[in-house]
């Protein structure tokens, strides 16, 4: 997917989070949370049939979808879709979401054979469980995608949901990025044992609503941010050079790359790819958070925008540009750049109608 383009017309109109120590979307640029591990499991708003058998991944995608979904309108106060389940797709991004499920089925074939396996357990060994289950719960009829490539993987999803808005597969789509930290998840990833210290590997989920900027306008939403220009480069350098080019404003605003392991500070020469704008690493805030890295840097963006909306706030024209991946590892890495700007108002197609 080497690609560079703009999706104008979509705009996000909803966020939610289910982060330990974070109280919601308006704190993804805030100090941190503070005092997480002690702090109530997001998982644990979670009631209902059925929610034993689901992954940490898909309990905690669930959270979060079932707030953006609510802050964008799209459900009512019992929870149930007040727009055509069709016109709703939903695209997740994970790296690691379900391989406690795969490696503990794996280690049960090899020790029992597959009779020992559970008919409850073996579907959540597929890669797009958490997508499809999100779907499942709020009758999301639309597209359903689930992208695992890596450390651009969020940021692509974004893109991916404005790509299905301007092919007019979906009207809006639920875009959400989760990524677990359990045992599983270290030992794939080699990542040390948790520190006191240290946030460790992010354990959450993010989630945006990305919509058609007509169908938003006409049903009164409101718009938090327009997802723009968008590049997906070998190297990171150029995905910037490409999308900057692409939407050339000010830059108010920069989400960088998640640092290498060990490193506390984006790599040398990142920060000057937006002049002087305020950097922000929210791996280092958060922990590595691999796929679901765009997503979390496209909701702080959103947030950002919002508050310096109206009088008084940051000039509109200002941007904020995001990127994932260096394209520095060889193979088959890559980098990519999202640009995400103040949302333009679009007026009601009824507007003025005397009918």
């Amino acid at each position: 997917m080497n690609d560079a383009g703009t999706t104008a017309t979509a705009v996000i109109t909803g966020l939610g989070t289910a982060v330990r120590g974070l109280a919601g979307p308006e704190g993804l640029l805030g100090p941190g949370p503070g005092g997480h591990r002690e702090a109530p499991d997001p998982v644990s708003r979670l009631t209902g049939r059925g929610v034993r058998y689901k992954d940490r991944a898909t309990r905690l995608a669930m959270v979060a979808a079932r707030d953006a979904l609510r802050d964008a309108g799209l459900t009512d106060e019992a929870g149930d879709l007040t727009v055509p389940g069709e016109s709703v797709g939903v695209v997740a991004s994970t790296n690691y979401g379900n391989v406690d499920t795969v490696c503990e089925t794996v280690r049960t074939i090899a020790d029992d054979t597959y009779l020992a396996t559970s008919p409850m357990m073996l579907p959540a060994t597929s890669s797009n469980v958490v997508a499809s289950w999100v779907a499942i719960t709020h009758g999301l009829r639309g597209a359903n995608l689930t992208l695992c490539n890596g450390p651009t993987s969020g940021l692509d999803a974004v893109h991916w949901a404005g790509l299905l808005i301007a092919a007019r597969r979906a009207e809006r789509v639920l875009v959400v990025g989760v990524e677990p930290d359990n045992a599983a998840v270290r030992h794939v990833t080699g990542a040390p044992a948790a520190d006191p210290d240290d946030p460790g590997l992010f354990d959450g989920a993010v989630a945006l609503v990305v919509e058609s900027a007509g169908p938003a306008g006409a049903r009164g939403a409101r718009a938090r941010a327009a997802v723009g220009a968008y590049a997906r480069r070998g190297r990171h350098a150029d995905a910037v050079a490409d999308v900057r080019a692409l939407s050339p404003g000010p830059v108010g605003l920069w989400c960088v790359p998640e640092h290498p392991a060990g490193v506390r500070a984006p790599a040398p020469g990142l920060g000057a790819a937006a002049g002087t704008a305020p950097v922000h690493d929210l791996s280092a805030r958060y922990g590595p958070c691999s796929g679901a890295l765009g997503v979390l840097q496209a909701a702080a963006a959103a947030v950002w925008l919002a508050d310096r909306a109206g009088d008084g706030g940051r000039p509109t024209d200002d941007v904020v540009l995001v990127s994932a991946g260096t394209g520095d590892s060889g193979g088959d890495d890559a980098a990519a750049a999202l640009i995400l700007t103040a949302p333009r108002p679009v007026a009601s197609p009824l507007a003025g109608s005397t009918r």
